[in-house]
């Protein structure tokens, strides 16, 4: 039903109800029993013991515990716990991630009302909003949230802010009359009230047409709850990379328990081996260290501004291909504000953005400083005719009301008046401002009993109802040409975006009516106020840093299309051939169509939640990585449909932060620039540690399989191996995970999210390296065990010495894909202390007599170390100078 479509008569009839009387108690219980509680319904939540099961059902995990269990069997219960402890780290980390997503719904429920006036068999009654019923009479004045979608019957300067559903920053004025339109947008329904969204001015009755999930609000509920989250692209990458190493670790496995029983060593021993491997192929760490690598990106993106919800968000927005950016309040000031005056048949500028009040009023960029002009005037008299105030809070000016109000008082400041010089004025009328009137009215007296008439409004409403004009020779009669150059001021304000208003007055005698008809005549008209809401300045910066990391940056707004552009003009979002599409296209587009045509638009206006939602979606067809920022409950359903949702940490409501990955504490696009910058380094951090761990478990199971296949005894006894892989292996690779950015960082295009873990040669130098590390390990032990064939433990100690040298010198390789010279070896001092920390290790236990027996060691000699070094040092060297 199109609700407003329809007038008082015909909206009684269809709901049964009379205005004034309102419904009675037999019809509120059928209306109850019909359509509901006046609730946004939820899918039934997943119990918490469930949720925390499943973190554990991805096929990694499931080997890990099974390895536990095997090497928990067999005594290695040092491995078993420390596995089992990353598993359920992981596990309860992923585990409350879930149930903060879950709680999307939970914030929205809390936008609406908790108490609605309603009139009940003729009495006005106070209930519960959830008990409303369609065909309710109910009342709201400023300061109340709408309980329920509501056809708007009666007002006084009735607006409602309807940012959080809408995306429209200015509030909007209501009135009472039908809308024969068809197709009308919720933003367009002005004789509509919608569920949540909050009265910022006047007061008004309506009558109730859509409670609970049949109301705007319950529509994106409904959306939100459908919307399916996406899979990151590093979670599919590691699903990958675990798969793959299961299998390979496996067959290596049994190939070297196969070989190690063909050559006659003991199946338990071997049995035991082949556990030990296994384990040391399955980086079990490789979860932990991608969860600490994460984290610490999370404290870095914290010191700029961010605050991650989702860990995996970070890495995601290393990749986003599109930014999908809100324009009110991200792009801009969210702070309207006076930009030019047309006075004198002169344009002046204004300069200072937002609401400080410090600001001068420019002509031919020079400053004004005629104090007796008509500017003062008009200055004056928008500050009089003015509902707004100004606060400080937080060491920032603040306004309290209407936007525009807030402009032209902020604009007054900036000449130099204060609150106080409106005291000498006392109002004697008021007509408020109306949306069929357009403009609103005060008679104000002064001290000396002259009364006077200020009306603002729209220039196309005061200019036919003013006779004359203020100019600098005083007041003269309106001519046509006079008209016609303000008419030509009014049209090249808009094409700036800049939103117009118009001010005049009339003296009135002592003999003048008040009536409110006859008031608004004959007015003297001063001139245009051309307002706006300044873009930040940081982001056209930002936009153009994102333009050459290959990055689209898109605006999707509430707004109309002509402001959207202009300040999509201006940041340079918008290229030569750029599209603008607007809200009404888009609901005539299908899926495919808009698929065809979303690579070359780059603003949407007068958008719906829907729309934001097919918007996302279309990107995501086209293979983009999808950013969407947003601070209304309307943008909620697409920022979880999108791969990273962005909220807004000052603005934002709670639903659209719970649904999001990553809020912006200062609102700020450019704060988004900064957060890609960091997720596109942790990714390339994830791959130098993920090189580094791979290629020293191939070299950790090369050696035993070229062991065995020549018939050699064991060069590793399984805690070494165990030893090696958390101790060796977990420091250094821990360290690359905090590895600083690489300067051409951001120059680079976003990655391929199908992109495979081992690309750009990844998969080439992990095998190498790996060869190669096996390769010195074996010689080091043959050396070794040639020279004293009666003592296997020392041939095992520089074999084992060999492996951990190899690995350590190896780490400094793997932090450049172009050579171990292209960065500053002592750069990352983590790193030094890391490799620090593991050769000490590695000496106490082989030089400690305790650790000896338990780690089968023994004492080397100088020249031993000669030949680990020399040999471990090999890996690197021979390809440590190439990209290859």
């Amino acid at each position: 039903m199109k609700w407003y479509q329809l007038n008082q008569k015909k909206l009684e009839e269809t709901l049964q109800v009379k205005a004034d009387v309102g419904l009675g108690e037999k019809q509120v219980a059928k209306r109850r029993q019909q359509y509901g509680e006046n609730v946004l319904a939820a899918k039934k939540k997943i119990p918490g013991w469930i949720l925390f099961l499943k973190q554990f059902q991805d096929f990694m995990v499931l080997i890990l515990l099974a390895a536990t269990l095997i090497a928990g069997l067999l005594g290695e219960y040092i491995d078993a716990i420390a596995i089992m402890v990353i598993v359920l780290i992981n596990g309860i980390i992923g585990y409350f991630q879930e149930q903060k997503a879950e709680n999307s719904l939970e914030k929205l429920k809390e936008l609406s009302a908790p108490i609605a006036s309603v009139k009940r068999d003729g009495q006005w009654v106070k209930i519960p909003s959830k008990e409303v019923v369609v065909g309710d009479v109910v009342r709201f004045a400023s300061g109340d949230r709408i309980p329920a979608d509501v056809r708007v019957i009666q007002t006084t300067s009735l607006e409602t802010e309807e940012s959080a559903l809408t995306g429209e920053s200015l509030p909007v004025a209501k009135h009472t009359k039908e809308i024969r339109m068809d197709g009308l947008e919720a933003q367009d329904q002005v004789n509509m009230a919608f569920m949540g969204t909050l009265v910022t001015r006047g007061s008004g009755e309506g009558i109730v047409v859509g409670t609970g999930m049949k109301t705007v609000m319950g529509q994106i509920a409904t959306l939100l709850d459908n919307t399916k989250k996406t899979i990151t692209p590093l979670e599919m990458k590691l699903a990958e990379l675990g798969k793959i190493l299961i299998v390979v670790a496996l067959f290596l496995t049994i190939l070297v328990v196969g070989a190690g029983i063909f050559r006659g060593h003991p199946m338990y021993e071997m049995f035991l081996a082949g556990i030990s491997l296994a384990v040391a192929a399955i980086p079990e760490g490789l979860p932990a260290i991608v969860t600490v690598a994460l984290s610490l990106g999370v404290q870095r993106m914290i010191k700029k501004k961010a605050i991650v919800r989702k860990l995996s968000a970070v890495e995601t927005l290393g990749c986003a291909s599109v930014i999908c950016s809100d324009k009110t309040g991200t792009m801009t000031e969210n702070q309207m504000t006076v930009k030019e005056i047309y006075i004198n048949g002169k344009t002046l500028y204004v300069t200072g953005d937002g609401y400080q009040t410090q600001g001068d009023f420019l002509y031919n960029q020079k400053k004004i400083e005629d104090t007796h002009s008509s500017l003062k005037s008009m200055l004056l008299y928008g500050m009089l005719c003015n509902h707004a105030s100004i606060s400080l809070k937080k060491g920032k000016n603040v306004v309290d009301g209407d936007p525009t109000d807030g402009a032209l008082l902020v604009a007054a400041y900036k000449y130099g008046f204060h609150e106080n010089d409106k005291q000498p004025f006392r109002i004697v009328k008021e007509i408020p401002f109306d949306s069929n009137r357009k403009r609103m009215s005060i008679v104000i007296e002064d001290e000396n009993g002259m009364r006077l008439l200020i009306t603002k409004g729209a220039p196309d409403i005061l200019l036919p109802k003013s006779s004359y004009i203020q100019t600098e020779d005083g007041k003269t009669v309106l001519t046509k040409e006079q008209s016609k150059k303000t008419e030509q001021a009014m049209v090249s304000m808009a094409e700036k975006a800049l939103r117009t208003i118009a001010i005049g007055f009339r003296v009135l005698s002592s003999s003048d009516s008040l009536d409110s008809a006859l008031l608004e005549e004959d007015l003297t008209l001063i001139g245009l106020y051309g307002l706006m809401d300044p873009p930040r300045k940081e982001v056209k910066a930002a936009v153009r840093e994102c333009k050459e990391a290959g990055i689209k940056t898109v605006m999707i707004t509430g707004d109309h299309a002509h402001t959207a552009k202009a300040i999509a003009n201006h940041l340079e979002i918008l290229p030569e051939r750029g599209k603008v599409l607007e809200g009404k296209e888009l609901t005539q587009m299908s899926d495919a169509e808009l698929v065809d045509k979303i690579e070359e638009t780059y603003v949407f206006a007068r958008v719906t939640p829907e729309h934001k939602l097919r918007i996302v979606n279309a990107f995501q067809e086209k293979g983009h990585i999808v950013a969407m920022t947003g601070d209304g409950v309307n943008d909620a359903p697409a920022m979880k449909a999108s791969d990273i949702g962005i909220a807004m940490g000052i603005s934002g409501t709670d639903v659209t932060k719970e649904a999001s990955s990553l809020v912006l504490m200062d609102d700020n696009f450019a704060t988004i620039k900064s957060a890609i910058q960091e997720g596109r380094n942790i990714y390339e951090n994830i791959r130098k540690f993920i090189r580094y761990l791979l290629a020293s478990n191939v070299g950790e199971i090369l050696v035993m399989l070229f062991a065995m296949l020549l018939g050699l005894p064991l060069p590793l006894v399984p805690v070494q191996i165990l030893w090696v892989n958390l101790v060796t292996d977990g420091l250094p690779a821990m360290a690359l995970g905090v590895d600083q950015a690489e300067e051409d960082v951001m120059k680079r295009g976003p990655r391929n999210p199908r992109e495979g873990i081992f690309s750009r040669g990844l998969g080439y130098k992990i095998i190498s390296r790996g060869i190669l590390i096996g390769v010195v390990t074996l010689i080091a032990f043959i050396v070794a065990y040639q020279n004293d064939p009666s003592n296997l433990v020392y041939a095992q100690t520089i074999a084992f010495s060999t492996l951990v040298v190899a690995q350590l010198i190896h780490v400094f390789d793997c932090r450049s894909e172009k050579s171990i010279f292209a960065r500053n070896l002592f750069e990352n001092r983590y790193l030094i202390l890391a490799v620090l920390s593991s050769m000490l290790l590695l000496l106490v236990v082989i030089y400690f007599p305790p650790l000896q027996p338990i780690f089968h060691t023994v004492t080397l000699s100088a020249i031993d170390w000669l030949l680990i070094v020399g040999l471990g040092a090999l890996p690197t060297v021979l390809f440590g100078f190439t990209k290859k």
